[in-house]
């Protein structure tokens, strides 16, 4: 449930520092203190010349305007146009590019469950668990992590929406809170529709909620160790929606918990790959992202190598399960992934993430499907 239940790409990322904010007006929104966000419109200036030369060097003001997307606008990446249009620089800080890994995550723990039924109530309840993790609390991650992120992105993406003062501060604080609260009310509601005695999709939403708020937000801040942090992304995007979809129609079972954390490392991998793009504002903030921390040379085989080994190794687990059918389709579905690793990634990662990605992931999601389905029969 996107980083909130998934969740990465691409991405849950926020820390932020060295930079004087000018704030309009210093009144505080009443939020309960886990969210305590000030209300400022916030103007950016970079501290000193060294700053500047970031800043410059990184992402030019002008390059948007110019060569900008709106296709990358409304799915939330960057190359992205600028936009005036508030509902559309509403949609852009959910990132939509990022639901489907989440939306995919229940698929796969509705077959995981094998009590998914053809049914129309049964698709209902499936299509509103999407809603719940995708748009909703993965919308939700997202935004939050824009806002806290919001002083790295004026070093590295000056344009967005929140540093360019495109959208301001109570808007975005407006948008964090109905997506929170309709994230858990749809998960509240799929608990009395399904007639659970204990509402677990409700808590799995709270649950994926707070792992978003506390990779996003000081005091702890996971992203600012890479390890920690990228673990927590690729568990939000890989375990939360199998655990909320298999949940909602069957039960959790501790070999399943297992498996699908194991699946986690490989979604550290895939958390990974959006650091490259963010290593000259992660070094001027002091973030220990793993390109800042072993180099971009070492970070790029540490990468691969957790998404590559990982897969192995449930391929391993499936054929020693007895179900060799399984495990030679992910096998079949690995070596495509490498191919396109050395093919655009390990070529240049910050040039080609966004091409590797298109490439690769849709066979990592696959075998996804097919672990599911093993774990069913």
């Amino acid at each position: 449930m996107a980083a909130s239940l998934l969740s990465s790409s691409s991405s849950v990322s926020f820390p932020a520092h060295r930079l004087h904010l000018h704030a309009s007006s210093s009144t505080t929104l009443l939020c309960p203190s886990f969210l305590s966000l000030p209300r400022r419109r916030f103007y950016v200036r970079a501290a000193g010349a060294d700053a500047n030369k970031a800043v410059k060097s990184s992402a030019p003001d002008t390059a948007p305007a110019k060569d900008g997307s709106s296709i990358n606008q409304l799915l939330g990446i960057k190359g992205a146009a600028q936009e005036s249009n508030k509902w559309k620089i509403r949609l852009q800080l959910t990132k939509p590019v990022t639901w489907p890994p989440l939306v995919w995550g229940v698929v796969c723990g509705a077959a995981a469950s094998g009590n998914f039924h053809w049914s129309f109530e049964d698709v209902a309840k499936s299509i509103v668990c999407m809603i719940m993790s995708g748009p909703c609390l993965t919308g939700y991650t997202q935004t939050l992590n824009d806002w806290y992120d919001r002083e790295i992105d004026a070093i590295n993406e000056p344009y967005r929406p929140i540093p360019s003062g495109a959208i301001s501060e109570s808007e975005v604080i407006t948008q964090i809170w109905v997506l929170l609260l309709g994230g858990l009310a749809l998960g509240g509601i799929l608990d009395v529709w399904e007639g659970h005695k204990f509402p677990i999709v409700f808590y799995l939403a709270v649950g994926g909620s707070l792992v978003s708020y506390i990779y996003s937000a000081p005091p702890l801040k996971l992203k600012q160790n890479g390890w920690i942090g990228n673990f927590a992304l690729g568990a939000s995007y890989i375990c939360l929606p199998w655990w909320a979809g298999q949940a909602l129609f069957g039960s959790l079972t501790p070999d399943i918990i297992v498996l699908t954390l194991l699946y986690s490392i490989a979604g550290l991998g895939i958390a990974i790959i959006n650091d490259f793009k963010s290593i000259e504002g992660d070094r001027a903030l002091g973030l220990q992202s793993l390109p800042v921390a072993f180099g971009v040379e070492t970070a790029k085989w540490i990468c691969v190598g957790a998404i590559d080994i990982t897969q192995l190794s449930i391929a391993g687990y499936l054929l020693g399960a007895g179900k060799p059918i399984y495990a030679l389709a992910l096998l079949g579905l690995i070596l495509p992934q490498v191919y396109f690793q050395f093919q655009y990634f390990l070529k240049d990662p910050a040039k080609y993430d966004v091409k590797y990605q298109a490439s690769a992931q849709p066979f990592l999601v696959l075998g996804l499907l097919v672990t599911a389905l093993a774990t069913s029969h």
